[in-house]
């Protein structure tokens, strides 16, 4: 396996050092070494980002990549949600900057446009039973709820958020599809938000169409067969009408909100410093630290469900004082994780972003993929590593 040294290319660090990540990868810890033995196999790519503070404490960064290149295709799952909540909260800035008494706390319903049917207006896990596009975020970052990236997607629009982070620069992001969830997602919807039995703004969506893309991107034909309507289908599965995000995108998004100053301007969002906050804030939750909404009862919602690196094959062992910023995915096989992790008492914070395929029989859509055998059990080791190894540089 080819290692490959990555510099970011809008001139705010460049690695001259040599690559730690390959002498990490060989350490003995079984759960780095069930993958390592064929990583062609498990479609491996990792990025890892050193946060390097001069004494006046101004960061730099320093980044190292190892695996596949940035051109070979991987299945993103539900890390393509992190680009929609940033936009869904910049757009809601636009329309108030023009006028539109709008905010992410406005509740909405959803209607049919055609028969003007009213589809849904209450949200169980609400506290006031509302539907809010504050409320549908939370969601996205404590359990990844698939309904609520629908609701952003048709908020926004498919053509506008692909143009907007086309403009941004992050064109390897390209959102194709939405998610299997409560509501169809091949009806037209009308959005109304309202607010004391007034109308304040709404919004008509239409079902995805996806797009090929025009990049040659390598790997988008995977495995030996799938399954179709119950059927087996014995050639590989073509990716290429799916989602799509690159790794070093999805990794200077999340930079983009931790550092924005360190951002070229054109990768920033406009965001206040509220949304900011607001964002930062429910992506470095879990579902044990917060009471709205509320998943403590629900065994099927531990500690670490969305949080793979360091802590994602254990239950209840999280250090309170280590902060995981983050999004993941798991689908068709293929386990991401993309987070900034901080201890501010022990003085360590860094980026890092892996995404690894474990799809042993090569067929897809059978749901018979090794996740917790070891997808899950790479990523926890692989950031306990790059963890331990933050700490044993500092001074």
């Amino acid at each position: 396996m080819k290692k490959i040294l990555f510099s970011l290319l809008f001139g705010i660090g460049f690695c001259q050092g040599q690559n730690p990540l390959p002498a990490l990868l060989q350490q003995a810890d079984p759960r780095l070494q069930a993958i390592r033995q064929d990583e062609a196999a498990h479609e491996l790519q990792i990025i890892y980002t050193q946060i390097l503070r001069n004494k006046k404490g101004t960061p730099k960064f320093k980044t190292y990549r190892y695996g596949l290149s940035g051109a070979h295709y991987f299945y993103p799952a539900s890390t393509v949600k992190l680009p929609l909540v940033l936009l869904t909260l910049e757009k809601i800035k636009a329309l108030q900057a023009q006028g539109i008494r709008i905010t992410k706390e406005t509740p909405f319903e959803v209607y049919n446009p055609d028969t003007k049917e009213l589809i849904m207006a209450q949200d169980s896990t609400h506290p006031k039973g509302w539907l809010t596009l504050s409320h549908q975020i939370k969601k996205l970052f404590l359990v990844s709820d698939n309904q609520a990236y629908n609701f952003l997607f048709d908020f926004l629009g498919q053509d506008y958020i692909n143009a907007t982070l086309k403009a941004k620069g992050y064109k390897g992001i390209s959102l194709q599809h939405k998610f299997s969830a409560t509501l169809d997602t091949d009806l037209n919807m009308a959005f109304h938000f309202k607010e004391n039995g007034a109308t304040h703004y709404q919004k008509t969506s239409t079902p995805p169409h996806p797009k090929k893309s025009k990049k040659l991107l390598k790997g988008l034909q995977k495995g030996k067969g799938f399954i179709d309507k119950g059927k087996l289908v014995e050639r590989p599965m073509d990716f290429s009408l799916k989602n799509r995000a690159a790794l070093a995108d999805l990794n200077e998004m999340l930079m983009a909100i931790l550092f924005p100053k360190l951002m070229p301007t054109k990768r920033r969002f406009d965001l206040t410093k509220e949304d900011l906050n607001f964002v930062r804030y429910w992506m470095s939750r879990n579902t044990t630290e917060v009471d709205v909404p509320n998943y403590k009862n629900d065994p099927h919602y531990w500690d670490s469900y969305v949080k793979f690196f360091l802590y994602g094959d254990q239950k209840g062992a999280m250090d309170p004082t280590i902060k995981i910023y983050n999004k993941v995915g798991l689908a068709y096989g293929t386990l991401t994780d993309v987070a900034y992790i901080k201890n501010e008492q022990e003085g360590v914070d860094f980026f890092l972003a892996a995404t690894v395929l474990v799809n042993q029989n090569k067929i897809f859509n059978d749901n018979q993929y090794e996740y917790d055998a070891l997808g899950i059990p790479f990523l926890a080791a692989l950031g306990k590593a790059v963890y331990d190894y933050e700490l044993k540089q500092k001074p």
